[in-house]
């Protein structure tokens, strides 16, 4: 009997066993099943209603409420005349007056039917906010808290009761704080229909307009109206297409593209096209030329640890060819991106980071002949940063690289003057920082080797070996000042005084191959025995304003001493470089750059600059460029809003310097109207060299971006740079 009774115990046991672990087996593989009823059990919170009058009938489960009815649960807040709200479903029919708001936005109508649990529901006679977009529309279904369709109605970024202007559809589809999505859409301008638009996606982290117009003139295009329209092909990729019009030049038109393709990257393409008529071509030239640009850029993050970069520029430009190298498509028809970059270069870069090093490769071409271009076919480069040699006090650092050159020379047609080279350098670097007493001191040996395949006459030759050594040293001496005061007003909590002194000293021997039988791509195949000198002082004054360090007054000095240089013309200083950067006030900001040549004691270069922002879009900014031999030219810019509906904006550049360009090189007027929704800006622009240029451009406030630029601004100075108008 006693068996019987343990092999029942056991046989329990085993069932029990089993269906415990059946049920952490169920609960492991329906994981997101067994959460949410738990999450149930445990998270759930009562509804708790608020009103004048507030009524229980615990048989129905329900809580009806009369006159100033709010409820807020879960980060949602509904408000009404009357409510009835079933406590089991979380089911509330609210009318009069009634507005459902949460973080994503607001949602008003005469009757709202929402479920609390699901954050889904109805609403009747509607009118809704998902910024920056406002509605109304015969009703709205809340699909969830991340989205809602308005049915029967229109959308506007306008918030009059009679906007400006509204897109009307059948069905708009928002999905707050992400996008909005609608098909059929008709745009009306007060009662009038203007487009229609079969398709619209618009992202709300999108600051574009769809449809852009800007019309004006300017002396080389005469009237001009430039238009784009924005399309969204889907989610991951969206494009513009350009139709333009130039009085002296014709029609143009491109098309560009914006995409991300999730697993390869994202980029964007670019093309514009234009068979141009000019007006003033030259006697026996042809009629039209074809000129045309193409842009393609792609990043794509391979892995967190690889990346790849590329962009492919081309130019295609018979006006060039045939009329000379003063005819740039570039400087023509995208003159702000000419001044950043008058030669962008065609390149694939691919590099890889490990755990203690990098290795990249570069793909160069030369994709247009009248670029001066380095071609890099390949260019493989490893470095290694320093790095401690185990349990040892040295230090190691190496960089290597190998590269095919073709160097060619900006001419068209082409001429033989290109310089072709391969080349393997590589340099390895042993240091020993210490520290003695106060000062911080890292003496340092080096050896580079460098193979070129031939030499400048195609005659072979062996390695060249450069020997390197040197140290450099630097300490830091501070003193803080118990300074609290607020002379003129500039709430000065403390005062710290820090010097930084560096000295650094280097040399490397004469290479055992020179210069002279080499072909010259860069610096690198220029180098020669040196021996410098390298002194550096670093001065800042900081305070504390609202419990962070501000740097007053940021100013550092550096020249070097050349010691016995090559050339026979004695040891001597190079330039002495000097920047300064104050920031007296939170508002006020001023820098000065200069660098001084030693050799003819005169400056080279001074740049001064002042910035004062007084306030939201009140600003006045004022600074100056001079070069010896090259120009000294005074730039400022002066941004001011009178009251909400007027600004005012004035831009000019000034040229002292004695030549055929002194005086007013550059004047620009910008007048602001603010319409409510909409921005208006009339600008005219005077230019010595481009004439007159005058245009007028319309733009949402809720998507201000552009894709037109041509106004001129002053930019703030920044500290250790110089200031570029």
């Amino acid at each position: 009997m006693t068996k019987h009774k343990i092999q029942i115990t056991n046989i329990k046991t085993f069932v029990l066993k089993f269906l415990i672990g059946f049920l952490i087996l169920f609960c492991y593989l329906n994981f997101d099943i067994c959460h949410s009823i738990l999450y149930a059990q445990v998270k759930s919170e009562p509804i708790i209603v608020n009103g004048d009058t507030v009524e229980y009938f615990t048989e129905k489960n329900e809580v009806v409420a009369s006159g100033n009815v709010a409820i807020t649960y879960k980060g949602t807040k509904l408000t009404c005349d009357k409510i009835t709200v079933n406590t089991q479903t979380k089911e509330a029919t609210a009318e009069g007056n009634a507005k459902l708001e949460d973080e994503r936005g607001l949602i008003e109508g005469q009757k709202i039917v929402y479920n609390f649990n699901t954050k889904s529901g109805l609403i009747v006679e509607t009118n809704y906010r998902a910024n920056p977009y406002f509605g109304r529309a015969k009703k709205v279904e809340k699909i969830s808290d991340k989205e809602f369709i308005a049915y029967q109605g229109y959308m506007t970024t306008c918030n009059y009761d009679q906007p400006h202007y509204h897109f009307l559809a059948k069905k708009i589809d928002f999905f707050p704080k992400d996008k909005v999505q609608a098909k059929g859409l008709s745009l009306w301008v007060g009662k009038l229909p203007l487009l229609f638009i079969p398709q619209y996606t618009h992202s709300f982290q999108d600051p574009l307009m769809h449809v852009q117009i800007s019309p004006g003139s300017r002396k080389e295009w005469g009237p001009y109206l430039l238009t784009a329209w924005r399309y969204n092909l889907n989610e991951n990729s969206r494009g513009r297409i350009y139709l333009d019009y130039r009085n002296k030049l014709g029609l143009a038109e491109g098309i560009g593209l914006n995409y991300n393709t999730q697993r390869f990257g994202q980029g964007d393409f670019k093309f514009y096209y234009t068979e141009e008529r000019p007006e003033d071509r030259p006697e026996n030239s042809p009629k039209d030329f074809e000129r045309y640009f193409i842009r393609l850029r792609h990043k794509w993050e391979i892995s967190l640890r690889t990346n790849l970069i590329s962009e492919y520029y081309k130019i295609e430009d018979e006006k060039r060819k045939k009329l000379g190298n003063e005819h740039n498509f570039l400087k023509t028809y995208f003159y702000r991106e000419y001044e950043k970059d008058s030669q962008p270069r065609s390149y694939v870069l691919l590099n890889h980071q490990f755990n203690y090093s990098s290795l990249s490769l570069l793909m160069q071409a030369r994709t247009n002949p009248w670029f001066d271009q380095i071609e890099k076919l390949p260019q493989l480069q490893y470095i290694f940063p320093s790095r401690q040699i185990g349990n040892t006090p040295f230090y190691f650092e190496h960089n290597s690289s190998f590269a095919n050159f073709n160097k060619k020379a900006s001419t068209f047609p082409l001429t033989e003057q290109d310089v072709k080279v391969s080349r393997f350098d590589m340099t390895n670097r042993i240091s020993l920082p210490f520290k003695a007493l106060f000062l911080e001191i890292t003496p340092y040996v080096a050896g580079r080797e460098t193979i070129y395949d031939k030499g400048l006459n195609g005659e072979s030759l062996p390695k060249r070996t450069i020997f390197y050594t040197g140290a450099n040293l630097s300490t830091k001496f501070y003193r803080i000042f118990n300074v609290n005061s607020n002379f003129l007003g500039m709430k000065i909590n403390g005062l710290r005084h820090i010097i930084t002194p560096i000295v650094g000293y280097s040399y490397n021997h004469e290479p055992t191959k020179p210069a002279s039988v080499l072909k010259q791509i860069d610096d690198i195949d220029s180098l020669s025995r040196r021996e410098v000198i390298n002194l550096e002082l670093s001065n800042k004054l900081q305070t504390k304003r609202n419990n962070q360090s501000v740097d007053l007054l940021d100013a550092r000095a550096r020249t070097s001493y050349i010691l016995n240089p090559k050339d026979g013309s004695g040891s001597h200083f190079s330039d002495l470089l000097f920047d300064l950067d104050l920031r007296p006030y939170a508002w006020l900001r001023a820098s000065l750059n200069t660098t001084y040549d030693n050799q003819i004691d005169k400056f080279r270069e001074i740049n001064i600059s002042l910035y004062a922002d007084l306030g939201k879009e009140r600003s006045f900014g004022i600074g100056q460029r001079y070069y010896r031999k090259g120009g000294n030219e005074l730039t400022s810019q002066f941004t001011w809003r009178f009251n909400p509906k007027w600004k005012f904006k004035m831009y000019h550049r000034y040229q002292f310097a004695e030549s055929r360009d002194k005086g007013l090189k550059e004047q620009e007027y910008t007048i602001s109207r603010d319409l409510h929704c909409w921005e208006m800006d009339f600008s005219y622009n005077i230019e010595k060299s481009r004439g007159h240029t005058l245009w007028f451009v319309f733009r949402l406030k809720a998507f201000p971006e552009l894709e037109f630029g041509f106004e001129q601004s002053y930019h703030e100075p920044r500290s250790g740079s110089e200031t570029n108008p």
